[in-house]
């Protein structure tokens, strides 16, 4: 056995899922391996998550200011203006302290770490880009995704979602192709920081995923924002308008206005090409992604894949939870170790934010019909009172069942990002709106609406 080329464990891929399940294997004793050509973390942490929540937070102080000066701060200009590139200094330095942190974590774990690609040569060994061989007795596929161009004449006009990261300012005019987490979120960001953003959504509404009731309320509050939204778009083809602007025509012959800026926010695809998965016996779906079972194993006994690679929820604590359950699983004696993907929170960054766990009005009803009941409520935060701003949240709670057991809860509005959390572990354990009733509320908060719905 050749001691420098035999692991454990070969991780390909050093993003969230793939570092994650690396730590903990090592933790549990075993040599590991990770192969990462591009900068640690992956997608959440370079052009995911982490920048995405950094915009979103500097969009957040540019609304905060300008209701600061509707309620008698000294504000010279509403809304300031916004130094696009000194914040990315700030942004990137964050994004630095996580990469070095990664790495300090790599030496001390004594995980082996190549900056390079890896493919599969047989179900047991994997071939980096150098030429090097390593044998695992273990291999984790934790590759991720990628954004989708659609195939279209003229598609390479426009950017996708990872290059809005590479913006150094707000382009005056947007076109935003999609209604999903990315569209919405990064359309609010751009809106918030000066542009002038318009949605182009293939079908009738936007975050089709999420209960149906707070996603039209959230169009509600883009619009007041000043973004535009098409429904029942189909585009056909982009098109140069001169000055590097692009009009975009659609199936129906239409031609836009020009927009300075088109971006793509079209749905991922993983990220399996060149990985030689067939020469391992790796078995993927229709739509490229690794197969697995509810163990995280693929086809092939030894061989497994966690996160976007594969067709679980795209959400990076969904990865990091898999890989760790994974090794518990392998390597720290709990056979019976695997995540339950049941009742995930989760959250879209938009202004407000939305964020659910459970089931959606829509799908309880189609689960369990008129045993359904539905409790919500519709108030104005009070930063949002004192300013008169029109924003309004939404808390929806859906239940099941004569004890009312909380099946669902949807929340619009401020601070829905930090309220779901808590909820989300008192939903998982199985209360009642009674339970809720049963609670003191805390006041004066957003928070309190949900243990007083009624």
């Amino acid at each position: 056995m050749n001691a420098r080329t035999d692991f454990d464990l070969i991780v390909i891929g050093g993003g969230s899922g793939g570092l994650a399940g690396a730590f903990r294997a090592a933790a549990h004793g075993a040599r590991v391996a990770v192969l990462e050509p591009g900068e640690l973390g992956g997608t959440c942490v370079n052009v995911g998550c982490v920048p995405k929540k950094a915009m979103w937070l500097a969009a957040e102080l540019s609304q905060r200011i300008a209701m600061a000066g509707q309620l008698g701060f000294d504000v010279p200009e509403t809304p300031p203006a916004f130094e696009w590139k000194e914040f990315i200094v700030h942004r990137q330095r964050y994004i630095a302290g996580i990469h070095a942190s990664y790495r300090k974590r790599l030496d001390e774990s004594g995980i082996v770490w190549m900056p390079c690609r890896g493919q599969f040569v047989d179900a047991h060994t994997v071939e980096n880009s150098d030429g090097a061989r390593l044998r695992g007795e273990q291999v984790l596929i934790a590759t991720g995704g990628r954004p989708r161009r659609p195939a279209l004449p003229g598609a390479e006009l426009g950017l996708v979602s990872d290059d809005f990261f590479n913006l150094c300012s707000a382009p005056k005019k947007v076109a935003m192709v999609g209604a999903g987490y990315v569209a919405v979120e990064l359309a609010g960001v751009l809106q918030a920081l000066g542009s002038q953003v318009e949605l182009f959504v293939r079908g009738q509404r936007l975050l089709a995923d999420f209960d149906h009731e707070l996603a039209d309320d959230l169009l509600e509050n883009t619009r007041q924002h000043g973004i535009h939204a098409h429904f029942g778009y189909h585009l056909a083809e982009v098109q140069p308008a001169g000055d590097g602007h692009v009009a975009l025509i659609s199936q129906a012959g239409e031609r836009s206005e020009p927009f300075e800026s088109l971006i793509f926010a079209t749905g991922r695809v993983p990220s399996t090409a060149s990985l030689g998965v067939e020469i391992a016996g790796v078995k993927l779906d229709d739509a490229g992604f690794v197969q697995v079972d509810a163990w995280q194993t693929t086809s092939v006994p030894h061989i497994h894949a966690v996160g976007d690679v594969t067709d679980a929820p795209a959400l990076t604590p969904v990865a990091i939870a898999a890989a760790r359950r994974l090794m518990d699983r392998l390597y720290g004696g709990k056979p019976d170790s695997k995540l339950d993907f049941r009742d995930i929170a989760t959250v879209v960054f938009s202004h407000p934010p939305l964020g659910r766990v459970g089931l959606s009005e829509q799908e309880a009803r189609a689960q369990f019909g008129d045993a359904v009941k539905v409790f919500r409520t519709r108030f104005r935060p009070m930063l949002h009172a004192l300013a008169d701003s029109p924003q309004r949240s939404l808390f929806k709670l859906v239940c099941v069942g004569e004890d009312e057991r909380v099946v669902g809860l949807h929340l619009l509005g401020e601070g829905a990002d930090e309220i779901l959390q808590g909820f989300a572990v008192a939903i998982r354990k199985g209360i009642t709106r009674r339970d809720l009733e049963d609670t003191v509320a805390i006041h004066p908060t957003s928070a309190e609406e949900v243990v007083l719905l009624r």
